[in-house]
């Protein structure tokens, strides 16, 4: 076992307070288990019927109909969840009533709107009202193209109270990104804002709005939320009306909500694949399995309490926007932010977590790293009292910042890296409140997900790399892929490589301890001489230097049928790369992680293709270097970023 020291261990004061140990004594006391950790997760495995039933009572999900039974069948795609039990996953979002805050909302225009229990409930009362009056019903596709503010969350949760199916994309995509995704599933309504803002400038959405509407035919409603003009214009717009105009006045009164109770797998959600290798996937998700699954993160794993407050930086077309709206089922505030997150300053998120005395503070490797590079200091400039867990995600989180977030944030902290993907609507890896924090690591895998790194041969690994795979089936995996036929899609995508066993596309670790590295994605992982390296081991390295402000390593065909890694970095303003710099950086990554690698060769460019989630597209790059065409452009959240690379090599 490692002799490495945590940066931060949980007091036993603060253990015994969190819903995982209440949880953990629950389960020993009534099934004769050990009362530590990893009793727990391998009992959540082995009797996967009794946890997700526990889980299910600890968490108070109150089902319409009881199920027959927890679990039925066997196997990864031939397993049932709580068959016979119906239940509604707004129900649950809306359980808690009164005037304690339930959204808090910021844009970068405006200091933060809040919108109570009860005020939530009436608002959504109003816009499933509405909906219904409209002939939307069980089954019907309900979209968005918003930004991330109080509408969008309303409108989701009135299309799931009447049992139809939610969807959006993040009003930054483009016409054909929101065909690729929308054009698939048929939508009936459509709800839209005329516009967003980002670093200070003002983008128009209704004229994309209307260059969509004549490729989606099914739309019968478009609902335009104002959020540039305060009367935007709505011509051109299939049978629109103004939100305000769709949902009645405020002043009146708000219609009872009625929930339709719907079996455990009826489609809640439809997330997207990336789509940077093909059109989007559209991936369901379940009422039943979403709640479950998000309640079990929020509650058990990062310690969500009622009347908390949990933020977490996010478009609406990430899933992360879905587990954020999440916290309101344990009875949270969730805490919007609409625009850049470093505008008007870089620090603006630290200054609204004291201000509205945020408790969960989600991010990314990426925000993390520009803090740091400029030299921000959150912790002594800014009252973060009532922080105390941070949670990232998007790409793996690097040993140096977990030691910038204890040094320079807060010292007495819960960081959680966590790791899973819009596939499953949850994670894989994530933070646990019991457990040490070691840098560079995901504290452990999540209650009833038996995660393990597998070889090529399907043996499992312990302290070695290996394919991030799941050998037991779980309450959110999809339901399935949307218009696919005996899901042939859905096999081909996670069950072809280790038959029978849910493949996810990462490279990861499990460690001695039971915590997880990610070395980033397996379908991106480089192999110089037959050695498999991760792109995150040199990204780690690399972003460490102040000149690179971002930075993208692919594979190249090189002689002899072996490839070659090339580097590309962005640098600060007027800064250029010169020899010494490129020997600097390959001293350091042969240094920090060994010669193998090192870069053959390393270029300067001006932008990283990322998706509009944040992620590196390193596919996209190695496509072009191979001399072939990206496709799907416009998954992109910068496409113009790519033509630079087809001229360099």
């Amino acid at each position: 076992m490692s002799s490495i020291s945590p940066l931060w261990t949980p007091s036993p004061e603060r253990v015994k307070k969190t819903h995982m140990f209440a949880f953990m004594e629950r389960i020993a006391w009534k099934h004769g288990i050990a009362a530590e950790w990893e009793a727990l997760r391998q009992w959540s495995i082995d009797h996967a019927g009794r946890f997700w039933g526990e889980l299910l009572e600890f968490v108070e999900v109150e089902p319409a109909t009881p199920a027959r039974r927890a679990v039925s069948g066997t196997g990864m795609l031939g397993t049932t969840w709580f068959d016979g039990m119906t239940l509604n996953y707004a129900r649950h979002m809306l359980r808690f009533d009164g005037d304690e805050p339930a959204i808090l909302a910021e844009t970068e225009r405006d200091a933060s709107r809040s919108m109570s229990r009860r005020e939530l409930r009436a608002e959504v009362g109003r816009c499933a009202a509405a909906l219904r009056r409209d002939g939307v019903k069980l089954g019907d596709r309900v979209v968005g193209f918003m930004p991330n503010i109080p509408e969008t969350v309303i409108a989701m949760l009135a299309a799931a109270s009447l049992g139809a199916t939610w969807s959006s994309c993040s009003p930054d995509f483009g016409v054909r990104g929101v065909l690729d995704r929308f054009g698939q599933i048929e939508p009936t309504v459509l709800v839209v804002t005329d516009g967003y803002t980002y670093n200070g400038k003002r983008f128009d959405s209704l004229e994309r709005v209307r260059g969509m509407l004549a490729d989606l035919p099914s739309v019968r409603r478009v609902i335009v939320v104002p959020f540039v003009e305060e009367r935007p214009p709505l011509a051109g717009l299939r049978e629109a009306l103004l939100w305000r105009d769709y949902l009645g006045p405020e002043t009146a009164p708000a219609p009872e909500l009625e929930f339709a109770e719907v079996p455990f797998d009826h489609p809640l959600f439809i997330m997207y694949s990336s789509g940077t290798t093909g059109v989007p996937k559209c991936i369901i998700h379940g009422h039943g399995g979403t709640l479950l699954q998000h309640m079990k993160e929020l509650m058990l794993h990062t310690d969500l309490h009622e009347r908390e407050r949990i933020f977490y930086f996010t478009t609406c077309g990430w899933m992360m926007w879905n587990w954020l709206v999440s916290g309101l089922g344990a009875g949270a505030a969730a805490v919007l932010f609409e625009g850049s997150p470093t505008h008007p300053t870089i620090d603006r998120l630290f200054e609204m977590t004291e201000r509205l005395g945020i408790h969960v503070f989600g991010t990314s490797p990426k925000f993390l790293g520009a803090c740091e590079k400029a030299d921000l200091h959150p912790g002594r400039e800014h009252d973060l009292a009532a922080l105390r867990c941070v949670c990232s995600t998007g790409s793996p989180l690097s040993p140096e910042q977990f030691r910038w977030v204890y040094r320079e944030i807060k010292a007495d902290l819960q960081l959680s890296s966590i790791c899973g993907g819009t596939d499953i609507i949850s994670c894989f890896m994530l933070g646990n409140p019991l457990l040490p924090v070691y840098a560079g690591e995901a504290q452990c895998r999540g209650l009833g997900m038996d995660v393990q790194a597998w070889d090529g041969a399907g043996q499992p690994l312990i302290g070695e790399k290996g394919e991030l795979v799941c050998t037991n089936p779980f309450p959110s995996q999809p339901v399935g892929f949307w218009n696919d036929a005996n899901d042939e899609k859905y096999k081909a995508a996670y069950f072809e490589h280790y038959p029978g066993v849910w493949r996810h596309g990462d490279f990861i670790e499990v460690t001695e301890r039971g915590g997880i590295i990610v070395y980033g994605r397996s379908d991106a992982t480089l192999n110089p001489g037959g050695v498999r390296i991760g792109t995150a081991e040199i990204y780690r390295v690399v972003e460490g230097f102040s000149e690179i402000t971002d930075s993208i390593v692919v594979p190249r065909p090189a002689p002899d049928n072996d490839v070659e890694i090339v580097l590309f970095v962005v640098l600060r303003a007027g800064m250029d790369l010169d020899d010494d710099l490129r020997k600097r950086i390959q001293t350091a990554i042969a240094d920090g992680a060994t010669r193998r690698h090192v870069p053959r060769r390393i270029f300067q460019v001006t932008d990283i293709p990322h998706t509009i989630s944040g992620k590196k597209v390193e596919m996209a790059v190695a496509q072009l270097l191979r001399g072939e065409d990206v496709a799907n452009r416009d998954a992109l959240a910068n496409p113009d970023s790519l033509e630079q690379f087809r001229s360099l090599l």
